[in-house]
């Protein structure tokens, strides 16, 4: 099966890993992998022809929590920012990291509040002032203009 690499760790896809195909999280364990362009061919223990492995077509693959690999202080998988309360300086409730943006030069994190109202925020030092995973509290600096362009 072709896939597409959204992955920064492509190299932990090798023969004996399992992966988790779809919402349903069907676990699939790697049997070869080889290097296609910009993707990446693997076969499967158990789904021995196309047909078999066609079921799969158009879906995520999913690793476990557990596997990820670590990263450095201050480093963070972006789904443990999605959900995360965001406050500006004064203690001002903007809303939640619903969505980040990934763009060329850095992130974008999206913050919806509960009327659906949505503030781009860049991941840049400027900006994001503290990060407290275990309150699932960030703090930032809103730059001039960030919520005049929103309302």
């Amino acid at each position: 099966m072709l896939i597409d690499v959204y992955t920064d760790f492509p190299e932990r896809l090798q023969p004996k890993v399992v992966v988790y195909a779809g919402e349903a999280h069907l676990p699939l364990t790697i049997s070869r992998r080889r290097m296609h362009n910009d993707g990446l061919l693997l076969a499967f223990e158990d789904y021995l022809n196309p047909e078999q492995v066609g079921q799969f077509r158009n879906q995520i693959l999913y690793s476990s929590r557990a596997d990820a690999p670590k990263l450095a202080d201050g480093e963070y998988y972006q789904f443990e920012l999605l959900g995360l309360l965001v406050e500006d300086e004064s203690g001002k409730e903007l809303g939640r990291i619903t969505e980040v943006i990934e763009t060329g030069a850095n992130d974008v994190y999206v913050v919806t509040d509960a009327k659906g109202h949505e503030v781009l925020l860049p991941a840049i030092h400027d900006v994001v002032l503290d990060l407290d995973m275990d309150k699932k509290l960030m703090r930032v600096h809103l730059l001039p203009g960030l919520l005049e362009a929103e309302e």
